[in-house]
This record gives structure tokens, C-alpha cells and sequence, in this order.
């Protein structure tokens, strides 16, 4: 039977800790997905939910974009995508009765795990200017107040349009369609965050911001590297793909300044070899590197590969790449002693490590937000790039670049164009589909619209999907600058902070989730997701939906344009509504490589998109091939006494969302404000095990930003290394602390000095 949701918010300021595990999954996750699934959804629906999860016929995970294989597993699901499930199929819910009892003022004091376990949103809910209490609202008068606000900006630019991963195909077009007829390209989302860093580098170097490997190349390889990444935690379902990866023959680099139980050892609950032995062992060697310190690692490989007779494969260098003798004489220069500065790594490791890449004919490299969120993220993944190139890594079976992406489908938004830069050609599509002539100046991503807000040259926030508060960095500065707008929107389907956080008028639209059936005026639809490996499927929910008062995503765009843009719109935003294939058949003529769509994406299993460096060699960049690079070297200097800090997740957590305060195989149970600390680290600044700390960050604007009320938990991090939980951490990187190039916030090396707390 389902439970309700807490009525209070429980102490997460006093953690108990265990040693940390080396193993995941096996029975264990099992019974934690069942508790709970049934917690929130009931023993029924919990069985009926769970079997259609990321089946052919069934609905798209709404947590992580890890591919699905094409023999699927009856329960093709893991521990951290069930509870998203849950929370979505929920038999609670958030009525206009909740809002009427808990003024504004007192949801801005609860916790975002409190407010994510309240429940379904069930009505449109608009906060006026100067009250404390959301109302219910009408549909119409929702969309008549966002067209007020809209149509009274002295420009389409004081409008932001962010949208969250979680998003399909068909409503990410139409939302970027409706921004841009609407006259800006103020689309920031998600991908500013996390990948953005991946995109840039990727584009500059092969051509294509995406990877280029597919489910089974894991399975071809003969060296894969997982490099700051935490597959355990942030994508389960890759740990049953590295354990089939090893069974062929793969071995496995494990590069990250923190022990992951997942990478260690693998009991795979869908096997009776995982629930019943010790499971599958995956890594053959862990680099505990210290963080930031990747670029350096690369670098060097790079100057060991170069430097190797007969190692570099030069009919790939001479016939497909382009600077290799700058980048050459680059890696030539890197200095061992510098490396070991910066990695924090012992000679030795690095010389078995290179030994295993030269015994390789086939290497993937995997990596995550370990690697994009730094100040230097975007020449770290070229170097990686370059480490690939070098051995003719890229276009073969079995080998190539991996970025692994956090949110469903939030690859495929960029696809549809939820971007700010748009290129030319994307635009050119749409002029010629639709009759209008879109905006050619670039827009505001994430940083830049949060800048936008403060500074006032913002009005208007619309958010589709998302915790947009909760997961921007500077939370003071972001929270400050939200309510300077005149109208914050967001779209969502459960309680978050955002919606407390609200400009000086407010309203919530509740939405369909990925588990609902979608019925519309041509009859049931079904929306389309692309996975993190180009996979483009199809996704049916089959949950009746949570209320009546429920609109779809793409109704609520089709509803939006038709009131803001009115009826000199040349878009046919009716017929969009009505029946979603006239919406494919748009997209297959604006976006290359959807030719077909509705037919192709009817398929079980849908489609791969084309990728040409992986498919044909072929690299459409500047030059015509894959480019070399040659960077300086950077990483983080450390001052005395002082630690690098990276902002991690738990294993209860999924982006923003938290299902619970444990995090089991880290040993934290209970609570959330914690900092991982090497024991040796702590006795040379004399913080005990349990002592409790602010986390004090320090960065060249001299401001000091403050985490208060954080335990001390010594764990086995790297040394010079600590790490606590976001988005609790967030208020310790400051809006301008980004990544070059790419502007994503640089929330994984964050210098932080250690004050004994008040509450000690």
C-alpha cells in the first residue's frame, strides 16, 4: 500500500556514517526499488508500472539517457530509475487544498526532498503579485497572464525560454519554434550545466557534439575508460553493459579521485549470478587521480603513445586528421613531474596504465561531469580526443568517444534546437518549413540568463521541465535574481524549489508525465526520445493521468503560441496539438537525419541517427578532419590548508530530485550535509571524524561563500581532495566561475577552507 507523504521535515543535519561498500546492486537494490516503488505507487501499480519501463511497447525512463539493449530484460530498469517512476506514478498529490494550507513563505523553508515527496501537481496554480498563497487558476486565464507579460516586453530578449532534459522530441521543437517566431533565441537549458563542455570540444575536434559509440561497440572493445564519471549512482544500467564488455575480453580503467562501489564490483540483480555470488569484479585499474588533474593525465599518455615506435597509428593521422605536428611537439614537452604534481598519481600506475593502452586495438572512453565541469573541461575532453585519434579510435567498431549524458532525452532537445546558438543552417530549415524569419542573434544560456534576471535586461522566466533553482550555481545570486523577474513560469509535474523561488507573479503548469496516456484530439499519442548514444525511440505512458486538469507538454506550447503569437502565426499549432505525427513530419524535413520519422520512429526499438565520424570517417569540421589540438596544461593550484571540493550526488538522488537521505554505498545514511574528507587530509587540519564545519570557498573575486553545518565523514577520497552533495554546495561557485568556451559552471573544483561550525 502506497504511504503518505511526511507531514515534516525530517533532521538531515545529523548523518550516521558505516564504511562504504565495494560492491552494487545484487538483492539489496532490489529491495530498496520495491520499498520505494510501493511506498509511492501501491503493490499493483507498482507490478504494472515497472514491467513497461524501457520496453519497446512501453515509456522511456524519465531518469538517466542510458541506451537500452535490443534484447531487453523483463525488468529493464534500475534501483535509481524505478524510484523516478515512482515519484512520477505517485498515488499522492499536490491539490489547490495544499497550497491553501502552506503559504509561499513557509514552502521556502522546507527542504527540496520535503516538497518532492508532497506529489503530483493537479491544477494550474497562480500566485499573484504580493501574495503568499498560490490559487487555482484556469488554463485560459494561465495562458492570458503569460501573454500580458509577454506581449508588454520592450523586446522578445526579456523573455527566457529553459527547458530540462526530461522534455521529448515533439515538444522540445515546438518550444524552440515557438521562441524563435516569438523572435528570440533565448533558449538556455540543461546541456549548459553538464555536457556543454562535451559539445564543444567535440564539435571543434570531430565535427559532431555528440559520442560516437553505440551500445554494442562497449561489447567490441578492448579497453574501456571511465573517467570521472560514477556509473553506480548516475547510470546503473551501464554497470550490466561494462560487466558484458568484460565477459568478451574488455578491461576497464576506473579514473576518479573517489572509490566507486559499482566500478569495484558489479552483482547484476537481473542475473542469478549477481543475486546469488560476489558478483562481477570491473575495474582492473584504479587511478585515483586528484581532481582536475585529467588534461595532464591525457597529456602524458599522449607524450608515451607519440614517443612509442609504432604505436601511433599513422595511416589514420596522415589520411583523416589534421594538426598533428603542433600537437605533437606539445605532448612531446610533457613533463613527468608536472604530470604527478597534477594528478597526484605514483609512476608506476601511470606505466600500467599506458601498458594496457598499448595492448588495446580498440578503446572507448567514457567520461561525465568529473571531466566537463572545470575551468579547463573543454581542453581536457580535446586531449582526450587527441589520445583517441593518435591510435585511429574514432570510426572503428569497438572504440570512440563516450560522453555520457545524465538526463533522458536531454541529448535529443538539442537536437530539436533548444539552443542558443543556433547555426545557420538549422535556422535556413526553419525559414524555409515555416515562413518566417527566425532571429540570427545568438541568446542567453544559463549563466548569461541568470545575469540577465539580476541585471534586469530579463522579464520573463518560462521553464519546461526542471528544478531550475535548485541546479544553477551562486544560489543567492540566482535565487536574488529569479525574483527580480515580473513572471516566473514553470511546467512541471512535481514540487520543487523553483516554485518558491518565483518572480513577482507566479503560475505552475502541471503536465504529463512519461507514465501517462496522452489523448488527444486525433486520438492516443506517443512521444519520441533520443537516448545518449544517437538512438531515437518511441515512448507511450499507459497510467491514466494523475488529474483531469492535466495538460501535455505539447499542449501547453501549442496553447501558448496560439495565445501569444495569435492568428498571424504560420505555424499550424492546432494541428500540432491534435495529433503529434504532423509534428515528426515537420521535424524529418528541418532536421537531417529524421527523414521518415513517424514510419521509422513506429519501429520497436526506433532508429540510430547518423553520425558521420563514426559511420563514414568522414568529420565535417573547418578542415574537412578530426583536429588535433595543443592546449597548456592547467589544473587547480591548491593554497596551503586548503581543499579541492567537488560537488557530487548521492545514491538518493537523481539531478536535483531526492528520494531519500541515504547514501549506501558511500556509507551515509540519514542525512546530507556531509564532506568527505581523506583521514590524512583531516589530521593535518585537524577536523574530526564527526566535528562538524562550514565550507568556506575561495576564488579570485575575494568574496567568501559560505555552506554551513557540514559533518565530517574521513573516507578514502584522493588526498588534497573533498566532496559533499549538490545542490546544497552550489552556493559555494559563483556565477562567473565557468568553464572556457563552454560556460558551465566550474562546480567541480572548487577551492573550499574547513571552519569549525557553529552548530559543533
Amino acid at each position: 500500500m502506497a504511504t503518505k507523504p511526511p507531514k515534516a521535515d525530517p533532521v538531515q543535519d545529523a548523518p550516521r556514517v558505516a564504511e562504504p561498500q565495494h560492491s552494487a546492486a545484487g538483492l539489496p537494490a532490489i529491495g530498496h526499488t520495491l520499498r520505494a516503488a510501493q511506498q509511492q505507487m501501491g503493490v499493483k501499480r507498482t507490478a504494472l508500472t515497472l514491467l513497461s519501463v524501457n520496453q519497446k511497447d512501453g515509456f522511456d525512463c524519465p531518469g538517466c539517457a542510458w541506451p537500452e539493449p535490443d534484447h531487453r530484460h523483463r525488468a529493464e530498469f534500475c534501483e535509481n530509475g524505478a524510484k523516478a517512476v515512482a515519484e512520477e506514478a505517485t498515488l499522492r498529490r499536490v491539490t489547490p487544498e495544499f497550497f491553501a494550507a502552506h503559504p509561499v513563505s513557509d514552502l521556502a523553508r522546507r527542504s527540496g526532498y520535503w516538497l518532492g515527496q508532497q506529489g503530483r501537481l493537479t491544477h494550474p496554480m497562480y500566485l499573484p503579485d504580493g501574495a503568499d498563497h498560490y490559487e487555482p487558476v484556469t488554463w485560459e486565464r494561465a495562458f492570458d497572464i503569460i501573454a500580458e507579460e509577454i506581449t508588454a516586453l520592450a523586446s522578445p530578449d526579456e523573455a527566457v525560454f529553459y527547458t530540462s532534459g526530461r522534455t521529448s522530441n515533439e515538444a522540445a521543437f515546438l518550444y524552440q519554434l515557438f521562441a524563435r517566431e516569438l523572435g528570440t533565441n533565448n533558449l538556455p537549458d540543461c546541456s549548459n550545466m553538464c555536457h556543454e563542455s562535451s559539445g564543444s570540444a567535440l564539435s571543434e575536434t570531430i565535427g559532431i557534439g555528440k559520442g560516437s559509440v553505440l551500445l554494442e561497440d562497449l561489447y567490441k572493445a578492448d579497453l574501456i575508460i571511465v573517467a570521472g564519471q560514477n556509473p553506480g549512482t548516475n547510470h546503473p544500467r551501464m554497470l550490466s553493459a561494462l560487466e558484458k564488455a568484460k565477459a568478451n575480453g574488455a578491461r576497464i580503467i576506473s579514473v576518479n579521485p573517489l572509490p566507486e562501489a559499482g566500478l569495484e564490483r558489479f552483482k547484476n540483480p537481473q542475473t542469478a549470478k549477481g543475486l546469488l555470488s560476489t558478483g562481477s569484479s570491473l575495474t582492473d585499474l584504479f587511478l585515483q587521480i586528484r581532481i582536475g588533474g585529467d588534461q595532464a593525465l591525457f597529456r602524458l599518455l599522449n607524450k608515451l603513445i607519440v614517443e612509442t615506435e609504432g604505436a601511433v597509428d599513422e595511416e589514420f593521422v596522415r589520411e583523416h586528421t589534421h594538426g598533428y605536428e603542433e600537437f605533437a611537439a606539445a605532448a612531446r614537452a610533457a613533463d613527468w613531474d608536472e604530470t604527478l604534481t597534477a594528478t597526484g598519481l605514483d609512476k608506476r600506475r601511470i606505466q600500467e596504465a599506458m601498458d594496457m593502452i598499448l595492448a588495446s586495438k580498440r578503446t572507448i572512453v567514457c567520461w561525465a561531469m568529473g571531466l566537463t565541469q572545470h575551468k579547463h573541461a573543454v581542453p581536457t575532453i580535446r586531449e582526450l580526443v587527441n589520445f583517441l585519434l593518435l591510435r585511429g579510435n574514432i570510426g572503428r567498431p569497438g572504440a570512440g568517444v563516450c560522453p555520457v549524458r545524465g538526463h533522458s532525452n536531454v541529448q535529443g532537445d538539442r537536437t530539436m534546437g533548444i539552443v542558443e546558438r543556433p547555426t545557420p543552417a538549422f535556422l535556413d530549415a526553419l525559414e524555409r518549413e515555416f515562413g518566417f524569419a527566425p532571429p540570427r542573434e545568438h541568446g542567453y544560456d544559463v549563466v548569461r540568463a541568470i545575469r540577465a534576471l539580476r541585471d534586469g535586461e530579463a522579464k520573463v522566466f518560462l521553464a519546461m521541465g526542471g528544478n531550475f533553482v535548485s541546479a544553477s550555481p551562486d544560489t543567492e545570486v540566482t535565487e536574488a535574481a529569479m525574483r527580480r523577474a515580473r513572471l516566473t513560469v514553470h511546467v512541471s509535474t512535481k514540487l520543487n524549489r523553483s516554485h518558491v523561488v518565483t518572480g513577482a507573479r507566479a503560475l505552475i503548469l502541471p503536465t504529463l508525465g512519461r507514465t501517462e496516456r496522452d489523448l488527444q484530439g486525433s486520438g492516443e499519442q506517443f512521444v519520441t526520445v533520443e537516448d545518449s548514444m544517437g538512438m531515437v525511440h518511441a515512448s507511450r505512458g499507459r497510467l491514466e493521468p494523475a488529474s483531469a486538469h492535466l495538460l501535455s507538454e505539447t499542449a501547453i506550447v501549442c496553447h501558448l503560441a496560439r495565445r501569444v503569437l495569435g492568428k498571424d502565426s504560420r505555424v499550424p499549432w492546432a494541428e500540432f496539438e491534435k495529433d503529434y505525427a504532423t509534428i515528426r513530419d515537420r521535424i524529418a524535413r528541418v532536421i537531417p537525419g529524421f527523414e521518415d520519422f513517424n514510419a521509422r520512429a513506429a519501429r520497436p526499438g526506433g532508429f540510430v541517427l547518423p553520425h558521420a565520424p563514426r559511420d563514414e570517417r568522414r568529420f565535417p569540421t573547418a578542415t574537412g578532419r578530426a583536429n588535433f589540438t595543443a592546449a597548456p596544461i592547467e589544473y587547480p593550484k591548491l593554497p596551503e590548508g586548503r581543499l579541492l571540493l567537488q560537488t557530487v550526488r548521492s545514491h538518493d538522488q537523481y539531478n536535483t530530485t531526492i528520494y531519500g537521505l541515504d547514501d549506501r554505498y558511500r556509507g551515509i545514511r540519514n542525512g546530507r550535509r556531509v564532506v568527505l574528507v581523506n583521514p590524512e587530509d583531516a589530521r593535518e587540519l585537524k577536523v574530526a571524524d564527526g566535528s562538524y564545519v562550514d565550507l568556506v570557498s575561495e576564488w579570485t573575486d575575494g568574496v567568501d561563500r559560505r555552506a554551513p553545518g557540514f559533518r565530517v565523514v574521513h573516507y578514502p577520497t584522493a588526498r588534497g581532495c573533498a566532496a559533499a552533495y549538490y545542490p546544497e554546495t552550489n552556493v559555494l561557485v559563483p556565477l562567473d566561475a565557468t568553464a572556457d568556451v563552454s560556460n558551465t559552471p566550474a562546480s567541480k573544483s572548487v577551492v573550499v577552507r574547513l571552519e569549525q561550525s557553529a552548530t559543533d
